[in-house]
């Protein structure tokens, strides 16, 4: 259902007490809040609200008890969809396939197979976390550490959604990493893939960014240019001289503003722009001065 002018919040409620095991609310326009300020969740302006029953709900009670509530003569436009049985926890893997990033990266999920011998493999199962290398800015990272890890280098992932880049570097052969996100969610996801993938051990899963010690050779920070901007100080001070960084989760008209905060400290290179369903987004790289 569009909620039009109706309130959210009221409409969740409304649908929870009949029964709803989920409510979702999404944009019904193609208007994305990309960066909303810290603490703030905002909604679209056009925003729609789907909400998951079981099979026995009354929804003629339900229609009767948001007209009457909301104080409303007509509901906006809306659908009531019947759904088959599935196992709804699996569904992405239908559209989620072996990828090469790289010459040699592939990120796999469950027992399927990478397309070429002697690939370095991440097996990922991204839970309720960000990040399985389907989203530009993931593929931008993962490309970059394909390039750029060496044998013995610690890596910071910094911001780690499923802990894909953290893996795929221990995959490709860094001594250690560390992986912090504020996300339980992540902190989650991030331990599991560890898990599948044999990595563990040389993976320490961090829940803040003061958990966080010393410095490291290899740093990669895939988040939004707002909190990139924010964090630089804590960023920045995980590098040594020399040291390589990776910023990603950046628009292209945001480049320069980003590149400004952190020129101080970081040598960059030529920013790599990618365009996907109308956005075009950058990773931006470089070394601690």
């Amino acid at each position: 259902m569009d909620l039009q002018a109706l309130d959210a919040d009221a409409v969740e409620e409304i649908f929870l007490r009949n029964g709803a095991v989920s409510v979702t609310l999404t944009d019904a326009a193609n208007n994305p809040v990309l960066e909303p300020a810290p603490g703030e969740a905002p909604l679209w302006q056009s925003t729609r609200v789907t909400g998951l029953f079981p099979g026995d709900a009354n929804f003629d009670q339900l229609q009767e008890d948001l007209r009457r509530d909301l104080e409303v003569g007509e509901l906006p436009p809306h659908r009531i969809e019947t759904l088959e049985e599935r196992a709804w926890e699996r569904e992405w893997l239908k559209d989620f396939k072996p990828m090469r990033f790289g010459r040699r990266l592939w990120i796999c999920p469950g027992d399927m197979q990478a397309g070429q011998e002697g690939a370095v493999v991440v097996r990922l199962d991204p839970g309720l976390a960000f990040g399985t290398g389907t989203h530009p800015t993931t593929a931008l990272c993962l490309e970059w550490l394909e390039g750029q890890v060496r044998a013995d280098e610690t890596v910071l992932d910094y911001g780690c959604g499923s802990g894909v880049l953290a893996i795929a570097a221990l995959q490709l052969g860094a001594k250690s990493a560390v992986a912090m996100d504020i996300d339980p969610q992540a902190v989650i996801a991030t331990e599991r893939n560890a898990e599948r993938n044999g990595v563990a051990d040389r993976l320490r899963v961090l829940h803040s960014d003061a958990e966080i010690q010393g410095r490291y050779d290899v740093v990669v920070a895939n988040i939004l240019a707002g909190p990139l901007a924010e964090l630089v100080d804590c960023i920045t001070s995980r590098l040594s001289k020399g040291d390589k960084l990776a910023l990603s989760g950046v628009l292209s008209d945001q480049v320069l503003d980003i590149m400004h905060v952190y020129k101080p400290l970081i040598r960059f290179d030529d920013p790599v722009l990618r365009e996907a369903d109308g956005q075009c987004w950058a990773l931006l790289s470089g070394s601690r001065k």
